[in-house]
This record gives structure tokens, C-alpha cells and sequence, in this order.
């Protein structure tokens, strides 16, 4: 789920947050919400998969969460190291975090970021997290296809549309300063004329992206780790780290069913990442999101939507476009719509439940989608069957990752705060972290150097945060 940047203000601002609470109907806090994906595998043994009756008391390696970035860690790890042990802990469900409630697309930024990434950045770490980026979606079709994975796996264009002058006349601006700067344009296809835009667009910009079944393919590469002999266990709560009073080089990771000994820990749970590593307080924020589909309840023949999109709104806002099925008629809508201010209000006023993903709904965002896609989708003039959920992203403090050893506790790496863009970041990321971890130098991940967690980053960042000056979003 990509967060976009936040939308302009509503006049809701000012309402109480009880009176919003009634208003939009929030759900009490509890079992977490079915997304569209885990909704599908209700039932798959892997869900609730222990490999052993018991958490071993020791283990070479522990990996905490099993979404994506776990999931890959646990892999790459016993690629590297196959004669060390693995294990791999979930909290709840497999795969029931972000990776499990995304909208479904793993769509490489082509352009759009490059403006905010270089006034945060420079121009050479823009580039190279746009490159990294195509490096990604690359990395994921290839194994997707050489692994011949059942994920629903869709190639072809993703269009970005502005659909007034003043976004596109912003979006051409960063286009062209992204063109200037030496970033690849011979892959997207361009037009600036609304006359040949999409329908109600000001222009298009169109690349290849994907989408996918992101459980899916999580579980694939999950049932490989399992048979080459890693422990999964889920419904198994991490509740500290701490240093073994045994053996103080080594690591004591605690949970609700037991702990286990190792001398490596990975965090891999992005967005709850620093409820449980403390030093991580600040740098990465969880905050929910939601995602809405959306079932005309009569087909509309010939005009389902062929491409994936992103509309572009004013005030920074974004619709994200994911058609899943063109014979049932599906579409996921994730984004930052109009009515996405109204929500963060009132998780300002809840803090509480920032890592709730038991939302099933809030009424201003499902509103704006459905609004947009009657006034914007032809033939889509009806009452919509529609299933909404929430799933927590996790908000970095300067909008781009962190990867590496955490300062100051040798063996604890982290892999996390992807800013809601994980599916473009993941598959890169994940084994560039093995590579550290087995004591390559940074050069070697190919990953943008501006997303290694390093002292100093960590100090800045910390600084930033307590003088309110955080750029919580590109």
C-alpha cells in the first residue's frame, strides 16, 4: 500500500474525535480484519504452521515476522548458511501483516519520486532509488516466472494520469528535472495531450509494472524455506531482546511461548519494528491504511480495466488502481484518496491504535472511491459490493528505509520502514541484508547508500524527530 502524500485539510478537522468515531462507524479493537488476500486462504495449513511442538531453546539465526522481508531473509540466510539453523516467528498468521493486506501491486517508481528523493537526497541517490526500484520489480518477475509461482502474477503497463492541469502541469515538471538529471525515459510512454490521454486525464505516463497475489507468492517461497529445514512458528509473540545472561555475545529473544538463544537477530516486521526494538522509537511510525474493493454488481462487458493506474489527485493525493480479475470485475483501490486526512485525524486523536488493523472500514475513504469510479469509470453507475480492511505501513522518519546492523547491539539487523512501498523494495533489500549480515561491505547489496542505518543517520534522524522536523513522507 502506497501512502501518498497527505491530502488537504477537511472540514472534519475540527470535530470531536468521538463524534467522528460514531460518524464513520470504526470498529471496537480485536481480531484483525480479513483482507482481500488472507480473506482467499482462509483454511491453508501454512496459516497457523508450526514445524516443532516447541520454540527451540537455540538457534543460529532468528527472524522475527514472516511477511515478505522475513520470509526472503529466512531464505537467502539458508542459501548463504546451510549448515546454520533458522527460525522464523510470527506473532499471529503467516504472512498476516502488510504483505497480506497491500493492494496488490508491485509497481517501480519510473519518475514521480524523483523531485522529493533529490531535495531530501542529491541527485545520485534519486537515481539510484529509482533504479533500485526497476531493479526490484525485475528480481520479483524473474522468480516469479523461473519458479513457474501460482501468485496471479499480471505484466504489462500501470499508467500514472493527472487529472487536473495544475497536477500535470507538476507532474511534467518533475518528469522533465528527472529526464535532465539522467534518469531512464526510453521505457515510459509519455503523452502530455489530454485530447490522447486517458479518459478525464491531462496526460499519461505509462511503464511496466506487475501485479500479483502478494500471500501467495510469500507462501511459495515459504514452503521451500520449511522443506530445506527452517522453523516457522507463528501465533508466537517476540515480547523483548535481550542479552543472554549465559552467553552476553549471544541474543535471548523472549516470546510468549518460550526463548531462544542465537548469536543473529533479523527484525523483519516494518511497521511494529520499534514497539519492540526501542532505539527504533521514532524513526519508523505505524500507521494504518486501508484498501477498498470494489464489485459492480453487474459486469460491464468489454470495458473492464485493462492496465493498473495511479491517479494522480491534487494536494498530493493518489488513487492506486489494481483490476484483479477482467471476468469477475474486481478492483482494489489503495492510495491516498480525498478522504484520507479525516482518518489520519482521527488516528491523531487514537493513538492507541496505531498497530490496530481490525479497521473494516471508514466511510469517507470508501465514499471517494466510489465516487471516482462512477464519475470516472464507464458504466460503473451502481451500488457497489464493496469489502474494506486495514493493514499498518510503516512511516520512516526521512521516507526511505532501514537496513543494516542496528548501532551499537552487534547481531541485531533490521530490515524495515518501507514507507508503504514495500513490494518495490523487498526483493532487493532483503538479500542485500544476508549480504551484510555475512560481512560483505555496503557497495555489494547494490542498494542506495541512503538506505543503510548507520550511527550517524540514526543521531540526525533522532534529532529531527525531537525538534518536530521529521519528513515523515516523500
Amino acid at each position: 500500500m502506497s501512502p501518498g502524500p497527505t491530502t488537504a485539510p477537511s472540514v472534519e478537522e475540527s470535530v470531536s474525535p468521538n463524534v467522528l468515531q460514531e460518524r464513520h462507524g470504526f470498529p471496537k479493537e480485536g481480531r484483525y480484519s480479513l483482507s482481500y488476500w488472507l480473506q482467499s486462504v482462509q483454511g491453508d495449513p501454512l496459516l497457523n504452521h508450526s514445524t516443532t511442538p516447541e520454540v527451540p531453546s537455540e538457534s543460529d539465526i532468528v527472524v522475527i515476522g514472516s511477511g515478505m522481508t522475513g520470509t526472503l531473509v529466512a531464505k537467502h540466510s539458508k542459501e548463504t548458511w546451510p549448515e546454520k539453523s533458522v527460525v522464523v516467528l510470527e506473532a499471529r498468521e503467516f504472512c498476516s501483516g502488510a504483505t497480506g493486506r497491500n493492494a496488490g501491486h508491485c509497481k517501480p517508481d519510473q519518475w514521480r519520486g524523483f523531485a522529493a528523493y533529490e531535495k531530501a537526497f542529491g541527485t545520485e541517490q534519486a537515481l539510484k532509488i529509482l533504479q533500485n526500484e526497476q531493479d526490484t520489480w525485475s528480481a520479483l518477475v524473474k522468480y516469479i516466472r523461473e519458479n513457474n509461482v501460482d501468485c496471479d502474477l499480471w505484466v504489462g503497463d500501470t499508467l500514472d494520469v493527472p487529472i487536473t492541469p495544475e497536477v500535470a502541469s507538476t507532474a511534467k515538471k518533475n518528469f522533465e528535472r528527472y529526464k535532465a538529471a539522467g534518469g531512464k525515459v526510453d521505457q515510459i510512454k509519455v503523452t502530455h495531450d489530454p485530447a490522447t490521454a486517458a479518459e478525464d486525464a491531462q496526460a499519461c505516463y505509462a511503464w511496466s509494472a506487475s501485479t500479483l497475489y502478494p500471500w501467495k507468492l510469500t507462501a511459495h517461497i515459504m514452503r521451500e524455506n520449511l522443506e530445506k529445514g527452517i522453523n516457522l512458528q507463528t501465533r508466537t509473540k517476540v515480547t523483548s531482546v535481550i542479552r543472554s545472561p549465559r552467553c552476553p555475545e549471544k541474543w535471548l529473544v523472549k516470546s510468549d511461548r518460550g526463548e531462544i538463544e542465537c548469536s543473529t537477530v533479523v527484525h523483519a516486521t516494518n511497521a511494529y519494528s520499534s514497539a519492540l526494538e526501542p532505539s527504533l522509537r521514532g524513526l519508523i511510525n505505524p500507521t494504518p491504511h486501508m484498501c477498498d474493493r470494489i464489485k459492480p454488481p453487474v459486469a460491464i462487458e468489454g470495458r473492464g480495466l485493462q492496465n493498473s493506474y495511479g491517479v494522480l489527485l491534487p494536494d498530493g493525493g493518489l488513487f492506486s488502481i489494481n483490476p484483479r480479475s477482467h471476468l469477475e470485475g474486481s478492483v482494489l483501490f489503495g492510495g491516498s484518496n480525498p478522504g484520507q486526512r479525516t482518518f489520519e485525524n482521527w488516528l491523531q486523536a487514537h493513538p492507541e491504535r496505531s498497530t490496530d488493523d481490525s479497521l473494516e472500514g471508514f466511510k469517507p475513504i470508501t465514499e471517494a472511491v466510489q465516487t471516482f469510479a462512477e464519475s470516472e469509470i464507464t458504466g460503473w453507475k451502481a451500488e457497489f459490493d464493496n469489502h474494506s480492511w486495514s493493514g499498518i505501513i510503516a512511516i520512516s522518519a526521512d521516507g526511505v528505509p532501514f537496513v543494516g546492523e542496528l548501532p551499537g547491539l552487534p547481531g541485531q539487523w533490521v530490515c524495515a520502514g518501507h514507507q508503504g512501498h514495500g513490494m518495490a523494495r523487498i526483493f532487493t533489500a532483503a538479500p542485500g541484508l544476508v549480504k551484510l549480515i555475512n560481512g560483505s561491505p555496503w557497495a555489494d547489496t547494490q542498494l542506495p547508500d541512503v538506505y543503510q542505518i548507520t550511527p550517524s543517520r540514526v543521531r540526525r534522524l533522532k534529532g529531527l524527530v525531537e525538534n518536530g522536523k521529521a519528513r515523515s513522507r516523500l
